[in-house]
């Protein structure tokens, strides 16, 4: 039976966590106790890197939803076919397009999920934050494409409005993805990419690009990513006539169900120690929770999409949509919330979702 993951911080929702490790996680009658592990702003000190500051707001990724038609089996966002509750109301989607219109810094517009193609809003939003002249990423879990009729046109729907599509793609066998993701999801997700590819995506001189991310099944780290992507373009392309343009290689961070996995599986602490073992001080200066924002499908404000899902709420007075005052969304300096789950983002060559950062 699936663990589910709830958190108790040491310091009441709301308030300003920078410097503060959630200790302890309550999972089910199950406790993580991580008093063994140096707590992650402690780390940072050491380095004189504390407290971690951000700078201006680059990215506004929103997550817009946690229905998706899939449910894998490492989601950090616990998203799944069941999850209709949680999604973007149109107003909510509005008052974003507001933060991001009068926020000149803000040149890259980051919508995820669950699969973010389901909510109702979901292509007119694209369409106006296109008119605002930012670019837009969407974070497609390909399958989505083939799952119904109604999803077929995605490919041409994309093209038209130059969205930067990048999807996930477990390996380039099928029963290695099968095997995280489900039954059959190898097989839709390449028919998904050929047609991708057939209306310019991940080819020469189209300027449309497709990425593709990786992410281990088990407990361990993610490989070098040049080689990564070097193995992936030649498999698929040989096999399957696939191109692609870059390959994200990230790291599973212990979050929702991929934390379940390691409590049950007994191997969370010994991946906890990969985490801190690898601990480089090269990838601080890259990470994205300093130059981005995460909005949750209620419109609260994180750091990020982990802080997100762990309800690590950011430190600064404007903490949902509707605080937000002004012309300007000024969240530069802020302290960035830390926790152990952080140690992922800064393990060898670092992580992002925009893959390594060193």
């Amino acid at each position: 039976m699936a663990i589910k993951q709830r958190t108790k911080s040491l310091t009441a929702r709301g308030s300003d966590l920078s410097d503060t490790m959630v200790q302890l996680q309550v999972l089910s009658g199950k406790d993580i106790d991580d008093a063994k592990f140096e707590p992650f702003g402690k780390k940072l000190g050491t380095m004189g890197h504390a407290p971690l500051k951000a700078t201006q707001v680059e990215v506004f990724q929103l997550n817009i939803g946690k229905l998706c038609n899939q449910t894998c089996a490492h989601c950090h966002v616990d998203a799944g076919p069941d999850k209709r509750v949680e999604n973007m109301d149109r107003p909510t989607l509005e008052r974003c397009l507001e933060i991001i219109a009068a926020t000149p810094t803000i040149r890259l517009v980051d919508i995820t999920g669950g699969a973010p193609e389901m909510n109702a809003h979901f292509r007119w939003f694209v369409e106006e934050c296109t008119k605002l002249g930012k670019e837009v990423i969407n974070r497609c879990n390909l399958t989505i494409i083939r799952a119904n009729k109604k999803y077929h046109d995605l490919p041409e729907f994309f093209k038209k409005n130059k969205v930067h599509v990048v999807s996930s793609l477990p390996y380039f066998s099928a029963k290695k993805t099968d095997s995280q993701r489900g039954d059959g999801v190898f097989e839709d997700s390449i028919k998904a990419l050929q047609m991708l590819n057939e209306v310019g995506y991940g080819m020469p001189g189209t300027g449309l690009k497709l990425d593709l991310v990786f992410n281990p099944s088990g407990a361990y780290l993610p490989g070098d990513q040049k080689t990564l992507e070097a193995e992936f373009k030649r498999q698929l392309s040989r096999k399957y006539n696939i191109e692609f343009n870059e390959l994200y290689a990230i790291t599973n961070l212990p979050v929702s169900r991929f934390l379940d996995y390691l409590v049950e599986s007994g191997n969370y602490a010994e991946y906890m120690e990969k985490l801190v073992g690898a601990f480089n001080p090269e990838t601080v200066e890259g990470l994205m929770c300093r130059s981005m924002v995460s909005v949750s499908w209620d419109g609260y404000i994180y750091d990020c999409d982990f802080n997100q899902m762990l309800e690590l709420p950011i430190g600064h007075e404007v903490k949902h949509i509707n605080d937000w005052k002004g012309d300007n969304l000024n969240l530069a300096d802020r302290n960035v919330v830390l926790n152990q789950h952080c140690y992922g983002c800064t393990a060898g060559a670092g992580s992002s979702c925009g893959g390594t950062v060193a």
